[in-house]
């Protein structure tokens, strides 16, 4: 009898958004091919160091770990340009308190690609000049437009934001729930998921997510009937559709 090898474990997903050939790394982070771009999107730097100013200690390595993740992706995908969608430090007082050593770091990795963006988000409404980069409200590149989070009032489909850090629930072996990290998109929008070490998620049955996709569903108030989402395993990527979710 003939065995069969089960296929390789992949950490890349391939797929397509408003005419642009995208890629879904099992990192969180998504990568522009075409245009030589890497994206993620919450990176929190120092979530950990604010929390222990306000009494709950954390370990002190998330900043560390996240960019040490975003360094090894840069090597591995010699991506030329870097768009970090918002929330990339947890707060303006670990901005204005960032050591030397940390912010050579940053300075360095601004340097490392040919063209670095910050999207301020609301935990980073301001990205000091001096730290390297181009900083944007909003940014479009090609067919797709970068803000930190999603609105239902942008017109335009290729919207590409973060912002809610989604997760989803999906039935596993045994019959167990599984909840993962995600992108999700539909033909408007695509959000991604957290990048950050530290970073929880927000179920995309939610309202605040699912309200944002509920111009493509046919039911009211189901939102999610179109939507296509990654989840993120150890090593691989599973991809379902958005009426397998669990509730």
């Amino acid at each position: 009898m003939t065995q069969t090898t089960a296929p390789a474990a992949t950490p890349l997903f391939p797929f397509r958004f408003n005419d642009a050939q995208l890629v879904a790394h099992v990192s969180g982070a998504l990568l522009w091919p075409e245009k030589g771009a890497l994206i993620v999107s919450d990176l929190h730097l120092e979530k950990g160091a604010d929390f222990a100013r306000s009494g709950t200690f954390l370990p002190p390595y998330d900043t560390d770990e996240t960019l040490n993740r975003l360094d090894e992706l840069l090597t591995t995908t010699k991506a030329r340009t870097l768009i970090s969608l918002g929330d990339s430090f947890h707060s303006p007082s670990v901005i204005a308190g960032l050591s030397d050593a940390l912010l050579d770091r940053i300075q360095r990795l601004t340097k490392a690609v040919e063209r670095f963006i910050w999207v301020t988000g609301n935990h980073d409404p301001q990205v000091p000049a001096h730290f390297g980069g181009e900083v944007h409200e909003d940014f479009a590149l090609g067919a797709l437009h970068f803000r930190h989070e999603a609105s239902p009032l942008f017109p335009l489909p290729g919207e590409v934001s973060g912002h809610w850090h989604p997760k989803a629930s999906i039935r596993g072996p045994n019959n167990r729930p599984v909840t993962r990290s995600c992108f999700i998109h539909d033909s408007q929008r695509l959000i991604l998921p957290a990048f950050g070490t530290f970073t929880g998620g927000l179920n995309v049955v939610h309202p605040s997510i699912r309200s944002l996709f509920s111009h493509n569903s046919s039911d009211r108030g189901t939102g999610l009937t179109k939507c296509s989402l990654y989840l993120l395993g150890k090593r691989q990527i599973a991809a379902v559709r958005g009426n397998s979710l669990l509730g």
